[in-house]
């Protein structure tokens, strides 16, 4: 070797002796190192740099390194050339290398005076596992060491380092000595920094001395000569036809975050969080439903207890006056069944408001789905009636059988048992449950009821569609009939809502995410039942408070007779 360079080698082992006294730094753990020959040479300088990685003289690339050898840190060697030929292979360890040429600070006069006391005690035999020494002293010197060798000629190891020349040796640190010196105290407060954050997380308590056989060499930050760290928020970005150490910094992506310097690759935060304006942390997400608190949720349990009240008011108004023609001229039984389906229409709404719970998860659309069958079935069996009654005006007529209660009894539970034996069906199979929504929206979990099988529920809407379309179809055609207390033209009217409102309601509800999907349904059911309950009880609250004369026998016969 250059006599020189054996004065970089007495830099490495005076520092590092110098910080395995210095209870300030790392204590109780002690450093060591290893010192290798590049050979100035390509093959030579990855053949050791395996044998850094490995041990019993096996070269595995790609699998773990050996964990006894417990390597932390390369200081590099004094060429670019051969730093970055280390770098291919530490590169695929995350073992950091550090150029000591990229450390440059100025050392106080003590050092150079501590370093040359140092260097006096150094001659052969003062280190048996000193390679270097021999090939140095007998280079520096002059001499050689062994029996047959000439006394004149032989090497007594009581010569003095001090006696050399500068260009052969320099008792002081200078130039690349200095170089390495520095960087082998960057490299311990690194470590050292590591050792503390983990003792104040009580990680490392009863026995400090196996820190650096836990501590893993990707901690230790790695010095780059190409560019600066990456910060928080960023990923490294390979530059092309550059060495790995070169790097650009680029934005983590969408989703992801990067919460440490210099790191290799962003990560996406758990599903339960999202990542925040720099990307450099992870924010919980907020769990959202359709909450009574928020304006939009008490708004719409307001409007339903609105019309649960006027629902409950015109059903006392027609039991008080349910002798009157208007009344009885409409088989009252259906009426009363079709205002309490309505009321209960309404009050239905409230089961999809609040926090998704089991119970209310089973309950709301099966609920939904019966309660308004039957608010339907009442409709149809009303426009049936009405029609028979035209049909058969002669008081023999075999049609007449046909507009008693047990018909308009049949028609209801039929049509209500149908789409009863569908929920039955829903529940039994696949029950709807509460469940949690952590993709549809970055900040935020959507807490909600899971359907379960998708078809169940579209069976529903099917079902009540095609009562509705038979109710429309019948009502239409008896419109024009002649009765005075005919209902037909205002149930088809309300069958024009009700049908408009469920049509526009299926893109609307798979258009939209979170709360405001049940909000459309909320709306959609209080939409379509208030148009049920205007369009068929409107006309009739009016004659009976407005105008009263209207609602007589005299003024029914009058208008049958036209």
């Amino acid at each position: 070797m250059v006599p020189k360079f054996y004065q970089h080698a007495l830099a490495m082992a005076f520092a590092i002796n110098e910080i395995n006294r210095n209870p300030k730094i790392l204590p109780n753990v002690p450093l060591g190192f290893h010192i290798c020959d590049s050979y100035s040479n390509a093959r030579l300088t990855y053949r050791t740099t395996l044998n850094l990685l490995f041990k019993r003289q096996r070269f595995v690339p790609n699998y773990e390194r050996d964990g006894q050898k417990n390597l932390q840190a390369v200081i590099g060697g004094l060429g670019s050339k051969t730093s970055f030929l280390m770098a291919d292979i530490l590169g695929l360890y995350k073992i950091p290398q550090m150029f000591e040429g990229a450390i440059a600070f100025m050392i106080h006069r003590n050092v150079h005076l501590e370093f040359g006391k140092f260097v006096q005690h150094v001659k052969p035999g003062w280190n048996e596992r000193d390679g270097f020494m021999k090939d140095f002293w007998e280079q520096a010197f002059d001499c050689e060491f062994g029996e047959t060798v000439p006394d004149s000629d032989k090497c007594t190891g009581e010569e003095k380092l001090a006696g050399l020349p500068g260009p052969v040796f320099d008792t002081h640190l200078t130039g690349h000595s200095s170089s390495i010196y520095n960087a082998i105290y960057a490299l311990a407060h690194a470590l050292h920094a590591v050792y503390s954050s983990r003792s104040r997380r009580k990680t490392m308590v009863e026995n400090p001395d196996v820190f650096l056989q836990h501590l893993q060499s990707w901690q230790v930050v790695p010095i780059s000569v190409c560019n600066e760290y990456c910060h928080p928020g960023f990923q490294k970005k390979s530059k092309e036809g550059e060495k790995f150490c070169c790097y650009d910094c680029a934005l983590c992506p969408a989703g992801r975050i990067a919460n440490q310097t210099d790191m290799d690759d962003c990560f996406k935060c758990p599903e339960d969080e999202y990542p925040n304006e720099n990307k450099t942390r992870c924010l919980p997400k907020h769990v959202i439903f359709l909450s009574y608190e928020e304006p939009l949720g008490w708004g719409l349990a307001l409007v339903a207890l609105s019309f649960s009240l006027i629902t409950a008011w015109v059903l006392g108004l027609l039991m008080k006056h349910k002798d009157t023609p208007i009344v009885k001229a409409n088989n009252r039984d259906l009426t009363y069944t079709l205002l309490i389906s309505l009321l209960l229409c309404f009050l239905s709404s409230l089961l999809f408001l609040g926090r998704p719970g089991k119970l209310s998860c089973l309950l709301q659309q099966p609920a939904f789905g019966i309660i308004f069958s039957v608010a339907i079935s009442c409709v149809l069996a009303k426009t049936i009636t009405g029609v028979v009654a035209f049909m058969a005006p002669k008081p023999r007529s075999n049609m007449k059988k046909w507009l008693g209660r047990r018909t308009a009894t049949c028609i209801v539970l039929s049509c209500s048992l149908g789409q009863a034996g569908i929920c039955s069906v829903w529940l039994g199979t696949s029950p709807p449950f509460p469940a949690f929504d952590m993709q549809s929206l970055t900040e935020e979990i959507i807490q909600f009821c899971n359907g379960g099988i998708v078809i169940m529920f579209s069976l529903v809407l099917s079902y009540l569609g095609f009562l509705s379309l038979v109710c429309f179809t019948l009502a239409f055609l008896a419109r024009k009939l002649p009765d005075t207390f005919n209902e037909a033209k205002f149930i088809t009217f309300s069958m024009v809502v009700f049908c408009s409102v469920w049509v526009s309601f299926v893109p609307t509800y798979l258009s939209t995410k979170g709360k405001q999907m049940v909000a459309v349904e909320v709306f959609s059911i209080l939409a379509s039942s208030a148009g049920l309950l205007i369009c068929i009880f409107a006309p009739k609250i009016y004659i009976i408070l407005l105008r009263p004369e209207l609602n007589t026998k005299e003024q029914l016969r009058r208008w049958k007779k036209e």
